[in-house]
Protein backbone atom coordinates (compact mmCIF):
# COMPACT_ATOMS: atom_id res chain seq x y z
CA UNK A 1 0.00 0.00 0.00
CA UNK A 2 1.21 3.60 -1.29
CA UNK A 3 1.09 5.90 1.46
CA UNK A 4 3.23 8.71 -0.41
CA UNK A 5 0.16 10.26 -2.15
CA UNK A 6 -1.73 11.24 1.41
CA UNK A 7 -1.46 14.69 2.06
CA UNK A 8 -1.83 16.50 5.49
CA UNK A 9 -5.13 17.47 5.08
CA UNK A 10 -6.42 13.84 5.00
CA UNK A 11 -4.24 13.06 8.34
CA UNK A 12 -5.77 16.41 10.00
CA UNK A 13 -9.10 15.24 9.04
CA UNK A 14 -8.86 11.80 11.26
CA UNK A 15 -8.72 14.23 14.45
CA UNK A 16 -11.71 15.01 13.86
CA UNK A 17 -13.13 17.98 16.16
CA UNK A 18 -9.11 18.95 17.06
CA UNK A 19 -9.18 22.78 17.21
CA UNK A 20 -6.03 23.48 17.90
CA UNK A 21 -3.24 20.93 16.94
CA UNK A 22 -0.91 20.49 20.03
CA UNK A 23 2.57 21.24 19.64
CA UNK A 24 4.52 18.01 19.44
CA UNK A 25 8.15 19.91 19.74
CA UNK A 26 9.75 22.78 21.62
CA UNK A 27 9.08 26.04 20.42
CA UNK A 28 10.56 30.00 21.49
CA UNK A 29 7.60 31.79 20.35
CA UNK A 30 6.81 34.68 22.84
CA UNK A 31 3.24 34.61 21.90
CA UNK A 32 2.58 31.02 23.38
CA UNK A 33 -0.74 31.34 25.22
CA UNK A 34 -0.72 30.58 29.23
CA UNK A 35 -3.54 28.66 31.18
CA UNK A 36 -6.02 30.87 28.94
CA UNK A 37 -6.41 33.17 25.93
CA UNK A 38 -5.97 35.99 27.88
CA UNK A 39 -2.25 35.64 28.74
CA UNK A 40 -0.63 35.56 25.68
CA UNK A 41 2.07 37.79 26.22
CA UNK A 42 2.55 40.49 22.89
CA UNK A 43 5.95 41.85 23.92
CA UNK A 44 9.32 40.42 25.04
CA UNK A 45 8.45 42.23 28.12
CA UNK A 46 5.60 40.57 28.92
CA UNK A 47 7.19 37.43 27.87
CA UNK A 48 9.78 37.95 30.28
CA UNK A 49 7.44 38.99 33.07
CA UNK A 50 5.13 35.48 32.51
CA UNK A 51 8.87 33.55 32.63
CA UNK A 52 9.77 35.17 36.05
CA UNK A 53 5.64 34.86 37.12
CA UNK A 54 6.80 30.90 36.52
CA UNK A 55 9.84 30.89 38.37
CA UNK A 56 8.18 32.79 41.26
CA UNK A 57 5.30 29.95 41.79
CA UNK A 58 7.83 26.94 41.47
CA UNK A 59 9.67 28.68 44.20
CA UNK A 60 6.03 28.98 45.97
CA UNK A 61 5.31 25.05 45.23
CA UNK A 62 8.48 23.72 46.58
CA UNK A 63 8.15 26.09 49.77
CA UNK A 64 4.11 24.92 50.11
CA UNK A 65 6.04 21.30 49.97
CA UNK A 66 8.32 22.16 53.20
CA UNK A 67 5.76 23.71 55.11
CA UNK A 68 3.56 20.62 54.59
CA UNK A 69 6.67 18.52 55.90
CA UNK A 70 7.70 20.26 58.95
CA UNK A 71 3.09 20.55 59.66
CA UNK A 72 3.63 16.64 59.09
CA UNK A 73 6.59 16.29 61.87
CA UNK A 74 4.79 19.08 64.03
CA UNK A 75 1.64 17.06 63.89
CA UNK A 76 3.32 13.90 64.54
CA UNK A 77 5.21 14.68 67.21
CA UNK A 78 1.87 16.35 68.88
CA UNK A 79 0.13 12.87 68.60
CA UNK A 80 3.20 10.92 69.53
CA UNK A 81 3.48 13.45 72.77
CA UNK A 82 -0.45 12.76 73.35
CA UNK A 83 -0.21 9.12 74.84
CA UNK A 84 -1.25 9.51 78.92
CA UNK A 85 -1.22 6.88 80.94
CA UNK A 86 -2.84 6.44 84.69
CA UNK A 87 -0.22 5.43 86.98
CA UNK A 88 -2.41 2.92 89.57
CA UNK A 89 -2.05 3.73 93.17
CA UNK A 90 -0.42 7.05 92.60
CA UNK A 91 -2.00 9.54 94.86
CA UNK A 92 -1.60 13.67 92.93
CA UNK A 93 1.21 15.30 94.09
CA UNK A 94 -0.93 17.80 95.81
CA UNK A 95 -2.33 15.53 98.44
CA UNK A 96 1.02 14.76 99.13
CA UNK A 97 2.62 17.84 99.42
CA UNK A 98 0.24 19.76 101.62
CA UNK A 99 2.35 18.73 104.56
CA UNK A 100 5.24 20.80 103.30
CA UNK A 101 4.76 24.06 103.42
CA UNK A 102 7.64 24.77 101.62
CA UNK A 103 6.48 23.22 98.16
CA UNK A 104 3.02 24.52 98.08
CA UNK A 105 4.64 27.86 98.08
CA UNK A 106 6.56 27.15 95.14
CA UNK A 107 4.79 24.68 93.58
CA UNK A 108 6.35 21.43 91.81
CA UNK A 109 6.79 20.85 88.62
CA UNK A 110 7.72 17.50 87.76
CA UNK A 111 8.50 15.82 84.13
CA UNK A 112 4.35 14.29 84.80
CA UNK A 113 3.12 17.73 85.02
CA UNK A 114 1.70 19.45 88.06
CA UNK A 115 -0.01 18.23 90.33
CA UNK A 116 -1.24 15.08 88.14
CA UNK A 117 -2.22 11.28 88.64
CA UNK A 118 -1.24 10.60 84.71
CA UNK A 119 2.03 10.71 83.03
CA UNK A 120 2.75 11.57 79.39
CA UNK A 121 4.59 9.14 77.50
CA UNK A 122 6.26 9.41 74.18
CA UNK A 123 5.79 6.85 71.83
CA UNK A 124 8.78 5.76 69.72
CA UNK A 125 6.76 3.82 67.02
CA UNK A 126 5.10 5.54 64.65
CA UNK A 127 1.80 4.43 63.17
CA UNK A 128 -1.07 5.27 61.81
CA UNK A 129 -2.78 8.00 63.83
CA UNK A 130 -6.60 8.73 64.67
CA UNK A 131 -8.60 11.36 62.42
CA UNK A 132 -8.15 14.76 63.95
CA UNK A 133 -10.38 17.78 62.24
CA UNK A 134 -7.43 19.85 63.80
CA UNK A 135 -4.97 18.21 61.95
CA UNK A 136 -6.80 16.79 58.67
CA UNK A 137 -8.70 19.83 57.25
CA UNK A 138 -5.44 21.66 57.45
CA UNK A 139 -3.68 18.59 55.65
CA UNK A 140 -6.28 18.38 53.06
CA UNK A 141 -5.93 22.19 52.21
CA UNK A 142 -2.44 22.07 52.29
CA UNK A 143 -2.09 19.26 49.79
CA UNK A 144 -5.13 20.69 47.78
CA UNK A 145 -3.00 23.60 47.11
CA UNK A 146 0.00 21.97 46.61
CA UNK A 147 -1.69 19.72 44.08
CA UNK A 148 -3.05 22.94 42.39
CA UNK A 149 0.79 25.02 41.88
CA UNK A 150 1.79 21.65 40.61
CA UNK A 151 -0.53 21.23 38.03
CA UNK A 152 -0.44 25.08 37.03
CA UNK A 153 3.15 24.32 36.44
CA UNK A 154 2.63 20.89 34.47
CA UNK A 155 0.16 22.86 32.29
CA UNK A 156 2.75 25.53 31.74
CA UNK A 157 5.63 23.17 31.11
CA UNK A 158 2.80 20.89 28.38
CA UNK A 159 2.80 24.53 26.30
CA UNK A 160 5.86 23.28 24.92
CA UNK A 161 7.23 26.54 25.34
CA UNK A 162 11.53 26.72 26.21
CA UNK A 163 11.18 29.65 28.55
CA UNK A 164 7.77 28.57 30.48
CA UNK A 165 10.12 25.16 30.78
CA UNK A 166 13.20 26.85 32.22
CA UNK A 167 11.64 28.84 34.08
CA UNK A 168 9.63 26.24 35.79
CA UNK A 169 12.90 24.42 36.22
CA UNK A 170 14.90 27.35 37.17
CA UNK A 171 11.91 27.82 40.22
CA UNK A 172 12.24 24.08 41.17
CA UNK A 173 15.94 24.86 41.16
CA UNK A 174 15.94 28.10 43.39
CA UNK A 175 12.94 26.84 45.59
CA UNK A 176 14.90 23.28 46.37
CA UNK A 177 18.18 25.15 47.34
CA UNK A 178 16.53 27.31 49.54
CA UNK A 179 13.81 24.63 51.47
CA UNK A 180 15.01 21.31 49.97
CA UNK A 181 16.40 20.18 53.38
CA UNK A 182 13.05 20.43 54.93
CA UNK A 183 11.25 18.46 52.89
CA UNK A 184 11.50 14.89 53.83
CA UNK A 185 9.77 12.06 52.45
CA UNK A 186 8.37 9.46 54.07
CA UNK A 187 9.92 6.85 52.06
CA UNK A 188 13.23 8.05 53.12
CA UNK A 189 13.03 7.27 56.43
Amino acid sequence: MDMSGMSASSTSSSSSGMTMAMAMVFTNSHSTPLWSSTWTPTTSGQYAGTCIFLIILAIIGRCLMAFKAAMERRWLAIALDRRYVVVAGKKPDSILDKADPDTIKTGTLTCQGVDETVRVVRQVATETQPWRFSVDLPRAALAFVVAGVSYLLMLAVMTMNVGYFMSVLAGTFIGELAVGRYIVHWSEH
